[in-house]
């Protein structure tokens, strides 16, 4: 019986925690979804990888990831928060911002905190007309977000390194599944690959070698995790040259062949 998959098909409201249920490597592994994402912090502390840049947020850090852009999470200690995944019809990914804010007033945090609740009031409950509930709750709640961003202001010029950082993890979210390798990227980006790996790792906090190995990661447990592909079709379908080379990819970074990491997601549940 496979675990139940992410889905993209509808309004989903969670909790930090819910995001990883199978374990860390969920969130904390830099990877993109097929749904705009929206994250309130509400305890806690702990770092961000978004729009090619690595946060440290606290309580009332707002922040959101569009569908497609490449993220990754690492909570502190009894670090909450709730997130909202709010699908993307279209599936374009390049049309809008990452953001990620403080809000400061009480009565706007109070807000927040109120259309939160009353979204997961309604996931839970399930009355009539709770889906139609559900998506005037997200739009008010974008709209806020959008109302917050727009008060933030936003810096009138972003470095070279920052658009060279986003560019990357651009590609990386786009391309990850072609085989290229880091330093093909490089020169697409025209740059040289150790100048693309010292902007990442002062940018992201992770080289350009680990946001790309991460991401072929994260895809190559969701797909063992969550489906029963079998292993030689999921390493053709994330580029690997043999079914050989992906073992070997995923036992070095996992201490585990593929078929015994896909058991062993399964005893979890």
């Amino acid at each position: 019986m496979l675990l139940s998959a992410p889905t993209s098909s509808h309004i989903e409201v969670t909790t930090l925690p819910q995001l990883s249920p199978v374990g860390p490597w969920q969130i904390e592994l830099s990877h993109d979804r097929a749904q705009d994402l929206i994250v309130w912090i509400t305890r806690g502390q702990g770092q961000v990888l978004l729009d090619g840049k690595r946060y440290g947020f606290g309580a009332h850090n707002l922040f959101y990831i569009p569908a497609g852009s490449l993220w990754s999470l690492n909570l502190g200690r009894q670090c909450f928060g709730s997130c909202v995944f709010i699908p993307r019809p279209d599936q374009k990914t390049q049309d809008r911002q990452a953001v990620f804010l403080r809000v400061n007033g009480g009565q706007e945090q109070a807000f927040i905190t109120f259309l939160l609740d009353r979204l997961q009031r309604e996931q839970r409950e399930q009355q009539e007309g709770w889906s139609e509930a559900m998506s005037s709750l997200a739009s008010v709640l974008q709209i806020e977000l959008r109302r917050a961003a727009d008060a933030a202001g936003t810096p009138s010029r972003i470095s070279a390194a920052q658009r060279l950082s986003r560019a990357y993890c651009n590609r990386v979210a786009r391309h990850y599944c072609e085989g290229a390798t880091m330093s093909d990227h490089a020169e697409a980006l025209d740059v040289t690959p150790t100048h693309l790996t010292r902007v990442c790792k002062a940018e992201t906090g992770k080289t350009a070698a680990s946001l790309l190995t991460e991401r072929q990661l994260h895809s190559a447990r969701s797909l063992l995790t969550y489906s029963d592909t079998p292993i030689q079709e999921i390493a053709s379908k994330l580029g690997f040259r043999s079914p050989a080379y992906f073992t070997r990819f995923i036992s070095q970074h996992t201490g585990l062949t593929p078929s015994r990491l896909r058991k062993t997601a399964r005893e979890l549940a």
